[in-house]
């Protein structure tokens, strides 16, 4: 878990002058956002960016930020959505003063509906939910193809008298209609230009169980209804939201005057987008279940919980986000800057050790028969209070398959025939021979010989040697499980696809390779769950908590290749 808190970004933007004008004209004297998050699946990194941009802003102006979780959807939402939910937002550094729900205020909110009922603006509606579509109309194009939204049509219940309304909506309460049967609705505008405004649903008949209330309410409140009521019943100031809900602000300010409660802001920005990769709980859902991944925090999901099992660190997602800053306009963030933000957190933090992930054996002719040597290798150059390990070193290695090559290619720099290469912290080797399977062709071992005057790696005649080479003592090697993870699209944009196919076809199936048979140095054994490390030459995995003694596993986080550099390089 991260002990700091979430990194707050430099300079200013339009929802701090905003948030700066609202103080200094005298419309609020303190700021107080909230995080929202509807209990109905996990916190991915889009959740993320919202709650860092609440967070930073209520503490940047000395103010409060809650987590508000609202549970007006008791059919999608559980207690186990809630912990999951708390845990990943803490574990960011997010530090929320309270932890509020929606369906504490179930009580408050029926009495504000009875509110606008008395004024005269909300009625009960014996429309269906389709006939409630038809009524409200659709946008079509016109003649010129331009998108129009013809005016809807009243429904035919519209003016039930008040005393009526009243009866029927404490009737709705008690359970004497069945589900769907009536609905409370807003009386706005049935010819406004924006659908949200014609007449929208704020209550609805649902007999669900909800994991806070029980079977206590039969009728529970619109999101668009609760969430503005909510937001003034705590008296949040700035209510800061995605793009999507910009159409919304109407309708927040329309319940909220009519209401007559706090004045609460609404305040949009642009959600993240990033390539290869889809933030919507509901597709992410629809991952889980239909088996593309094996959970909500499957290493390949950019849900919280999977990107930490991946290997990322709350302070890599922080400078990811403090890097992207907050915009009104969308755009796709590529997601090799935040891969880049990983490598810059984990380069300087993870141990290094040795791992061979697709084993080959080397054996050294000339090495003395049964000698075990110890050689020191550092634990990270870029931290020296890290300090060194000893690693054995013996005349049977394993190193990559990949890094023996029977016919090389140009500038190929490993073991051939006749080639000679470093061994990391070992000694320089000549490749003499290699054994093969006379039948399926297969390379069996590869065999060497070492110069006992090159230990640590220097020739003696400074003469240059090109190539360096990883390995592990075949004896003393430990068995793992290395995971090695892909995009989990290949698309770029994995929801931009042609009218009739589903979108989860752009699902990579490569996006996971299980090394069952990988090998590493001893020192393996020591690490923890979630620990990071950097396989050298291999890239920054992660110990997932899958590993067990004896049966360790390991997921890559991200490769040592660093594109996004190059990116910038060319792009400057």
């Amino acid at each position: 878990m991260s002990d700091n808190n979430i990194t707050k970004p430099k300079g200013t933007d339009f929802i701090r002058e905003a948030v700066a004008q609202d103080l200094a004209s005298g419309r609020y004297d303190y700021v107080r956002t909230r995080l929202p998050p509807e209990p109905n699946g996990w916190m991915h990194i889009g959740h993320a960016k919202a709650f860092s941009i609440d967070y930073n802003i209520a503490k940047e102006f000395d103010g409060e930020c809650n987590l508000r979780f609202d549970d007006t959807n008791p059919e999608k939402e559980n207690m186990s959505y809630v912990e999951a939910i708390e845990r990943d937002t803490r574990w960011l550094g997010i530090k929320f003063d309270r932890v509020l729900f929606a369906s504490d205020y179930y009580e408050q909110l029926y009495e504000l509906a009875i509110k606008l009922i008395k004024k005269g603006v909300a009625y009960v509606c014996d429309l269906c939910e389709q006939e409630i579509r038809e009524y409200r109309g659709t946008a079509v194009p016109d003649k010129n193809n331009i998108t129009f939204t013809p005016p809807g049509r009243n429904s035919p219940w519209r003016e039930r008298s008040i005393e009526e309304n009243l009866d029927l909506f404490a009737r709705m309460r008690a359970g004497e209609f069945p589900d769907g049967a009536r609905t409370l609705r807003a009386k706005i505008d049935m010819t406004h230009p924006n659908l949200v405004m014609r007449d929208p649903v704020m209550y609805r008949i649902k007999r669900e169980h909800h994991y806070r209330t029980g079977d206590a309410w039969c009728i529970y409140p619109m999101y668009d209804f609760q969430h503005p009521l909510s937001d003034a019943i705590e008296g949040v100031t700035h209510s800061l939201c995605s793009l999507e809900y910009e159409i919304h602000r109407p309708l927040y300010e329309w319940f909220i005057r009519e209401a007559e409660v706090f004045p609460s802001r609404q305040i949009e920005f642009a959600r993240l987008n990033i390539s290869h990769t889809v933030l919507s709980k509901r597709w992410l859902l629809r991952l889980v279940q239909d088996g593309h991944v094996k959970g909500w925090d499957d290493p390949r999901m950019p849900t919280i919980a999977g990107l930490r099992r991946r290997g990322y660190t709350a302070e890599a997602i922080q400078d990811f986000l403090g890097r992207i800053g907050i915009a009104k306009t969308d755009s796709l963030v590529d997601i090799q800057l935040l891969e880049f933000c990983l490598r810059e957190d984990l380069n300087k933090r993870a141990n290094r050790l040795m791992a061979v992930l697709k084993p080959l054996k080397l054996i050294i002719d000339n090495w003395p028969k049964g000698y075990v040597e110890e050689v020191e290798a550092i634990n990270n150059p870029e931290d020296a209070s890290a300090g060194s390990r000893k690693i054995p070193f013996s005349g049977e290695l394993w190193i990559e398959q990949d890094d023996f090559a029977e016919n090389p290619p140009p500038k190929y720099h490993r073991l051939y025939p006749g080639n000679t290469v470093r061994l990391r912290y070992g000694y320089i080797v000549k490749c003499t021979t290699f054994d093969k399977d006379p039948e399926s062709g297969e390379i069996t071992a590869v065999r060497c010989t070492y110069d006992p005057a090159t230990k640590g790696g220097n020739a003696a005649d400074n003469s240059k040697v090109k190539g360096t080479i990883h390995w592990v003592s075949a004896a003393h090697a430990k068995k793992i499980e290395a995971r090695l993870l892909d995009k989990l699209f290949l698309a770029e944009r994995p929801m931009d696809v042609p009218a009739g196919v589903d979108w989860t076809k752009t699902v990579n199936k490569a996006s996971l390779e299980v090394l069952s048979e990988a090998r590493a140095e001893p020192a393996i054994e020591n690490v923890k769950p979630f620990e990071p490390l950097q396989f050298e030459r291999l890239g920054y995995f992660c110990c997932d908590p899958d590993s067990k003694p004896g049966a360790m596993v390991f997921n890559r986080s991200v490769s040592l290749r660093d594109s996004w550099a190059k990116i910038e390089k060319k792009q400057s």
